[in-house]
């Protein structure tokens, strides 16, 4: 039984305090985007400027899961994570104190991209203490911590209903001051952790094909979710006119799909591998959201919604546990990078919404568009599997 294994391996407060240095900062990265619509009544933002406000955290998430990469390997997680919670506090009191201005509002959605990076921290430090055939199950249950989104989009737009968007922004300092606090005590670096390279070493990495393989993949699985948790509050008041808490329950449902069916994802494909699980996920998401774009009634998009969020959830635990099966040493720098090219894909999913919309009048040619997007990632698979094919059998032939 994997969890009695579990038990057995590895070391159960570093994995919570994995969990719950990343569910608390995943909460305060799509916090934009949970507060979205009131941040929209408050400057009057046009559909493209709402995709690109709760979009620019994402992207700047992206940018900082290198650098924190780069220091997992170099200095260990634990030190890593305790300076991105450091960080993370300066737009919270940014936005609490001040955020009077769409200029400052950029900055802080900048700032917001450090919460967002604990990705490439949490994780490594899961990887690290567990043996290969519990990875994917431990990293699923690290990454589970992206059930921060339920958090953001469950209370954010309640409690700014009472404390406004600035206000919300200054509570969220309670919970990770909490999580900092347990995190400093709890928290191991594993014996496994590497010695540091220079710096031009960690870059090779660039060189792998893999590397881009699973770039591109996690872009689809990890940016659609990412994207869509920011993008469908503003998304369930604009095309089925609920108010934005109402919104934000919905949004909350479709969310704990993906969240909690990361460590399934993860479990399944300790068993099956998980290309062949990615196959039939892709293909879920290409039809749930193909039949988003048909903009059915607000019962059958919020059931589509649930399942392509489960979809993108387990997906993502699919990805991460293929990632470690063939990076290990630089596991620190190579989840950095595919996490940012899941970032990216966060970044233009909202946009792309947001534009189409523009352009279009209709929110349909955006979930269209990410249709196609998930036949794309079905295909690039296949042939990342006939590569991998080939490259397994030429080492077989050498040995």
């Amino acid at each position: 039984m994997k969890l009695a294994e579990l038990k057995k391996s590895g070391h159960a407060p570093s994995l919570l305090a994995s969990f719950l240095y990343f569910d608390i900062s995943f909460m305060i990265w799509v916090m934009l985007g949970a507060l979205g619509v009131y941040i929209t009544q408050d400057f009057g933002l046009s559909p493209s400027q709402k995709g690109l406000i709760v979009a620019i955290p994402i992207l700047a998430g992206s940018f900082f899961r290198i650098i924190l990469g780069i220091l997992t390997d170099r200095i260990g997680p634990r030190k890593t994570a305790i300076g991105g919670m450091t960080v993370t506090m300066i737009p919270l009191l940014w936005g609490w104190l001040f955020g009077n201005s769409m200029t400052e509002l950029y900055f802080i959605g900048l700032l917001l991209g450090v919460a967002g990076a604990s990705f490439s921290v949490a994780l490594p430090m899961a990887s690290r203490w567990y043996p290969p055939h519990l990875q994917g199950l431990a990293m699923g249950i690290a990454g589970a911590g992206n059930s921060g989104t339920v958090l953001a989009t469950l209370f954010g737009p309640r409690l700014a209903e009472v404390y406004g968007w600035n206000g919300v922004m200054g509570l969220a300092l309670i919970p990770l001051t909490l999580v900092f606090i347990t995190y400093v005590l709890i928290a191991k670096d594993a014996p496994t952790q590497p010695e540091p390279q220079p710096i031009i070493n960690y870059f090779k990495v660039f060189k792998q094909r893999d590397t881009w393989y699973f770039c591109l993949l996690y872009s689809v699985t990890f940016g659609g979710f990412v994207g869509l948790t920011s993008f469908l509050s503003i998304f369930f008041v604009d095309q089925y006119g609920l108010t934005s808490v109402r919104a934000g329950d919905f949004v909350t449902l479709c969310v704990i799909a993906g969240s909690l069916f990361r460590p399934v994802g993860g479990m399944i494909a300790d068993k099956i591998g998980g290309a062949a699980l990615l196959k039939f996920l892709f293909i879920g998401v290409a039809v749930m959201m193909f039949g988003v774009s048909t903009l059915p009634s607000l019962t059958i998009v919020t059931i589509m919604l649930f399942i392509g969020m489960m979809c993108l959830g387990m997906g993502n635990g699919a990805v991460f546990q293929l990632v470690p099966q063939r990076f290990q040493k630089e596991i620190g720098m190579v989840t950095g990078v595919v996490g940012a090219a899941g970032g990216v894909g966060g970044f233009f999913v909202p946009n792309i919404l947001g534009t189409l919309k523009q352009m279009t009048g209709t929110y349909a040619a955006g979930f269209t568009v990410y249709a196609v997007i998930g036949i794309a990632a079905l295909i690039l698979l296949i042939v990342a599997q006939i590569s991998w094919r080939k490259a397994y059998a030429i080492k077989e032939e050498s040995a």
